[in-house]
């Protein structure tokens, strides 16, 4: 009879597409001599049928300089992650030159995350460190490439034969089938304070429970969070804010320490009252803004309304694509408009002002908030194209509103507002109606969000005529405005060109003769210099 922690596993057994990699580090490891385990989320996921990119093996020997080597022989890319206790990743990209959009080319897509860890004395030991039981469990990586292989040599009657067996000294299949996250020891998150997040992202990706005496210890060690390396506290916040209701787990972080802990600056906005027409403070305000968004973009939200509400809402497939936009490794528009969400009031309670009526104002609190975010995301090692993207939804997010008063906002606006904003216009769109719904909360009016939306399908759809219709035919160019006007290269061609292509997409202008005759206009004033010409903001 086996110990009571080796669970045989008799087939059919799952298979799972990591087996070819996983047959090939086996071969190279049985040359070199070493035992190897497949351990962690690897083996949790394989028992949930659930396919993943990464894999974890631990081996009883140098980690690190055996990762130097397979990262050689199958073509990764070596990563150093934790020298002082022996571990490194082998990243595997796909050779898929044709993946995804244009725009999504130049991240390629990692097809496989290798973690390779050294452990001393026996695996049970080294799945004492790990951190909860549903990722303390493992099996011998050449049983289980035996027993899983798809190679067409074996029979039939041999496949119905194979068996594996688990590794489970803390009963993590129990918690797998009871969908519970429960920490293996009392140190797991002094251990690592990293665990705090992941732990949540875990419950989440799953949709686990983490039980009773796991909350209790990450409450109690919540503000450990701050000794995490800003890059692993992004990737966990990103891999939280890209699952659909990131806001129910942002609500959650919340509720356990975490939030406050992760952004210290958020805790200035609880109890920050609003006018009268905001059904939040700022805090909780906030937090439902990530919710509307989630509403709006189709995805599992809290519940923001009808589906009346939805379907008057701007939505495409061309809407879903930009927004599923990679941004950097492992973000994409998305998630970045949900943590924008989160944080694009972050300045309103050092911007607030009563007036005389004792009516609330928060002036500035755009541009202050916009720099707060920076500093916020900064501080925990976001990219800069992550940052700017950021920085510009906080900046923006009045300006959909803004466009118009009582009418239809005109052709130039529209077009100033897609040149300002840059590639974030369509996101500040989805920002403003969902910063609308959280604040009007349970209050809010039919026929006022059915103008909302109106206003905001009608920008969207005149700016895909300026981009359909007229913009793409080029008036004049800077050879032109050489040539007749006998002007030299520097600034001033750009800002002539950028009146024109303004004065164009608002309809002033529609042939050659009319954007010569504009600029001749211009220059016979005598007032077009560098960063002057009328109709041109220069930034």
């Amino acid at each position: 009879m086996p110990p009571q922690n080796i669970i045989p596993i008799v087939t059919p057994l799952r298979q799972t597409g990591a087996a070819p990699i996983l047959d090939k580090i086996s071969h190279l490891l049985l040359r070199q001599g070493y035992r190897a385990y497949v351990v962690g989320g690897f083996v949790r996921d394989w028992l949930l049928g659930r396919e993943t990119e990464d894999i974890d093996i631990a081996i009883d020997g140098d980690a690190i300089a055996l990762a130097q080597k397979v990262a050689k022989a199958i073509e990764g890319k070596f990563v150093l992650l934790d020298e002082l206790n022996g571990i490194a990743r082998i990243v595997v990209v796909s050779k898929d030159e044709q993946r995804g959009s244009r725009e999504n080319r130049g991240f390629p897509r990692v097809e496989w995350n290798l973690d390779f860890s050294s452990f001393l004395g026996n695996i049970e030991s080294d799945l004492a460190r790990r951190d909860f039981t549903l990722n303390a469990m493992a099996m011998e990586l050449e049983q289980f490439i035996i027993a899983v292989s798809q190679s067409p040599e074996r029979s039939e009657g041999a496949a119905k034969q194979a068996q594996v067996e688990l590794i489970d000294p803390f009963s993590g299949e129990k918690d797998l089938n009871g969908r519970i996250v429960r920490a293996v020891s009392k140190q797991v998150f002094e251990n690592d304070a990293a665990r705090l997040l992941r732990a949540v992202r875990i419950a989440a990706e799953l949709g686990f429970v983490i039980e009773p005496a796991t909350e209790a210890l990450i409450r109690g060690y919540s503000h450990y969070i701050f000794k995490v390396p800003g890059e692993r506290t992004r990737e966990e916040l990103l891999r939280l804010l890209r699952l659909p209701r990131a806001a129910y787990y942002l609500i959650y972080l919340d509720e356990l320490g975490l939030l406050l802990a992760l952004i210290p600056e958020m805790s200035e906005c609880k109890g920050v009252e609003q006018p009268r027409l905001h059904f939040w403070d700022v805090f909780d305000h906030s937090l439902q803004t990530v919710a509307a968004i989630e509403f709006l973009t189709r995805e599992n939200a809290l519940e923001y309304g009808s589906a009346d509400m939805l379907a008057i809402a701007p939505w495409s497939d061309a809407i879903d694509q930009h927004l599923s936009q990679d941004v950097s490794s492992g973000s994409n528009r998305k998630a970045l408009l949900k943590l924008g969400g989160l944080l694009h009031d972050i300045a309103k309670p050092q911007t607030k002002s009563v007036n005389d009526e004792g009516r609330a104002h928060f002036y500035g609190h755009t541009k202050e908030g916009a720099d707060m975010a920076v500093a916020i995301l900064e501080r925990l090692r976001f990219s800069n194209r992550e940052i700017n993207l950021v920085k510009s939804l906080v900046y923006h997010h009045l300006r959909p509103a803004q466009m118009a008063n009582e009418e239809l906002p005109t052709q130039r606006a529209i077009y100033r507002y897609f040149r300002d904003t840059v590639d974030a216009g369509i996101d500040i769109l989805i920002l403003a109606l969902a910063d609308y719904l959280a604040s009007r909360g349970p209050l809010v009016d039919m026929e006022e969000w059915k103008e909302r939306c109106q206003l905001m399908t009608y920008v969207l759809t005149e700016h895909d005529k300026q981009q359909v219709e007229v913009l793409p035919v080029k008036l004049i160019d800077g050879h032109d405005l050489m040539n007749v006007f006998g002007l030299s290269p520097g600034p001033l061609l750009g800002e002539l060109l950028a009146m024109v292509r303004e004065a164009q997409a608002s309809g002033d202008l529609t042939t050659r003769e009319e954007a010569l005759a504009s600029v001749r206009k211009e220059l016979d004033k005598g007032q077009c210099q560098a960063g002057q010409c009328r109709g041109t903001a220069v930034n």
